[in-house]
């Protein structure tokens, strides 16, 4: 269905790490909204057009919020002034965008949540949501700011590791299952492209069925810009070409049906 730009509004803001802050909006895209989607954010700043896309961290559909966990990626970016927003203010956004993990595929088997860096936060909302026989959450952090760790401690048994070996395993999220012999059924994998590369290898040399989700930078959000395509196996419908729109047909996808 079509999504329209409403004014949400700012119910609280915190800074959970250097750089890292936690915004819960009221919005009536909470009804909707599923883990692996994302919300499309506009400044209130005209010099600035574009949304910024921001994935989902948390749903409360009792209260009609979304919390969304970001990074401040500089100080003339919508980020920087996301992170100056206060409780009251109000802001324009679009949601849910995107299609989100299917999390039927877990239903009765082992499962890693893998989260890497800033794709950390949307892998919460799934911890809490996915109905699987072993949930496994894997996080990786560059040291040890672990911001969101008790609340992944609080829905599934939690590895960690960090760059700086400063918490947990030293290394990346396969570094923590390989020295924790660990396995699973099903992946569910958000982060940077080098961890999903290494994600996707590892469960297509096992034979795992592994859904990742991809970040691109984005303009229209909608998939008509083609500004955001990924490379597939199979030809889009829409473009006729080997791509896909990360914001339109994903953000997640089948790790098979993509190259990364």
């Amino acid at each position: 269905m079509s999504r329209k730009k409403e004014m949400a509004t700012v119910l609280s803001q915190e800074m959970l790490a250097e750089g890292i802050f936690s915004l819960w909006l009221e919005t009536s895209a909470a009804a909707e909204a599923k883990p692996g989607q994302f919300l499309s954010i506009y400044t209130n700043d005209g010099t600035k057009l574009l949304p910024r896309p921001i994935s989902i961290c948390e749903i409360d559909k009792e209260k009609g919020a979304l919390r969304m966990v970001y990074r401040v990626t500089g100080e003339k970016t919508g980020t920087k002034q996301f992170s100056e927003l206060k409780a009251g203010d109000q802001i324009p956004v679009i949601g849910p965008m995107g299609n989100g993990f299917p999390l039927e595929e877990a239903k009765g088997k082992k499962t890693f949540l893998m989260g890497g860096g800033i794709g950390v936060p949307p892998i919460l909302e799934l911890a809490r949501e996915v109905d699987c026989a072993e949930k496994q959450i894997v996080v990786g952090y560059r040291d040890a700011h672990t911001f969101l760790k008790e609340e992944f401690e609080q829905n599934g048994k939690l590895y960690i590791a960090t760059e700086d070996g400063s918490v947990g395993t030293k290394g990346n999220v396969m570094d923590a299952i390989r020295e924790q012999a660990l396995d699973a059924e099903v992946i569910f994998a958000c982060g940077p492209m080098t961890m999903l590369r290494a994600i996707k290898a590892y469960a297509e040399e096992n034979g795992i069925l592994c859904y990742i989700s991809l970040e691109e930078r984005m303009a229209c959000g909608i998939g008509a810009c083609l500004g955001c395509v990924c490379k597939t196996k199979e030809v889009d419908a829409h473009s006729n070409v080997h791509n896909k729109r990360v914001c339109k047909d994903g953000p997640v996808f089948l790790s098979t049906e993509v190259e990364i």
